[in-house]
């Protein structure tokens, strides 16, 4: 499915749910929301986008932990999981999808390489979910776009489970 297709699909979810979306963003600068509204229409669902490209922007605009920045870096699941949350609690949205990694082609490091990128989904009244990728190192623009892929396709997981869980009994 394409950029285009997942975008949309996760705009027509969470309207059929009447909830808003947000998004921290990190290494995608933004790629993320500018994927959501290069949609028409997109304005029923669509909140706002937190770019957070410094730590000092994840603090002041997300509330993110200095704590958790000393502790574990901005590419980290502890910061991606804070991002989340702050994206959500910070907006009208029902469901933030936060993203930072290493996009390269510097930056990286043995532990840190570039390609690794943590994600964070939440959604209101769940515990935020967190996960790490390693994209293949094929360069910056690659690393960005496969991040947005993923990021919608988390957002859609997220909407699905919801509702599977939910329709439970």
């Amino acid at each position: 499915m394409s950029d285009n297709d997942l975008a949309d699909a996760l705009l027509q979810a969470c309207q059929q749910r009447g909830i808003m979306l947000a998004t921290a963003e990190s290494c995608t600068g933004g790629m993320i929301i500018a994927a959501l509204t290069d949609i028409a229409g997109s304005s029923t669902v669509v909140d706002r986008g937190f770019i957070t490209y410094s730590n000092e922007a994840k603090m002041e605009m997300l509330g993110v932990s200095t704590a958790a920045l000393e502790a574990h870096g901005a590419v980290s699941r502890e910061t991606a999981v804070e991002m989340a949350q702050g994206a959500l609690t910070r907006s009208r949205a029902g469901l933030s999808l936060a993203v930072t990694g290493i996009a390269g082609p510097g930056g990286g490091s043995t532990e840190k390489p570039v390609g690794l990128v943590w994600f964070g989904v939440a959604l209101t009244g769940r515990p935020v979910v967190s996960e790490c990728q390693m994209f293949a190192d094929k360069g910056r623009n690659f690393i960005r776009r496969e991040t947005v892929k993923h990021a919608l396709e988390l957002g859609l997981r997220a909407l699905a489970a919801d509702q599977a869980a939910g329709a439970a009994p």
